[in-house]
């Protein structure tokens, strides 16, 4: 798992965004903060909550030049079918076999912890929070917009 300071390492995921398939990584990012919201699966309560609180204040995060990346192990079609019903503006990526989460310490025994790291410009983490399992509660749009903000 990066620690906060550390450079967050690389990764390829295939993913989707506003119906356009392709694969990301996180290297197009440098430059742009990144906020990684990893999430154990598409379609739940706890889920669907967080990522919508993220699309309601997608022009806070934009505003603070941030992106969000939602990863869960879900494949591209459950994803397009996510993002569509609940009209998220960022990318989905797919993290099939839950290698980029257990990188970021994010793979428990059930599969992907309810986690969130902020990088910074470089890709440096600022901040980090991952569930005890696959965690129930998650951290709302306002810790994001609040630690983004201490980001130059």
């Amino acid at each position: 798992m990066p620690a906060i300071g550390e450079i967050a390492s690389g990764f390829t995921l295939p993913g989707i965004d506003k119906g356009v398939r392709r694969d990301y990584t996180l290297e197009e990012f440098r430059g742009r903060k990144v906020v990684l919201a990893f999430y154990p699966g598409d379609n739940t309560p706890g889920c669907t909550r967080q990522l919508c609180s993220y699309r309601d204040a997608f022009a806070d995060l934009s505003s603070l030049d941030a992106v969000v990346l939602g990863i869960s192990a879900q494949d591209i079609d459950s994803h397009e079918g996510f993002a569509a019903k609940n009209g998220f503006e960022f990318p989905l990526l797919t993290d099939g076999d839950q290698k980029v989460a257990k990188e970021y310490g994010a793979k428990g025994p059930l599969g992907i912890k309810r986690s969130l790291f902020i990088l910074d410009r470089d890709g440096r983490v600022t901040y980090r929070h991952v569930a005890a399992l696959v965690g129930v509660t998650y951290k709302g749009a306002e810790t994001l917009t609040a630690e983004l903000s201490k980001i130059e």
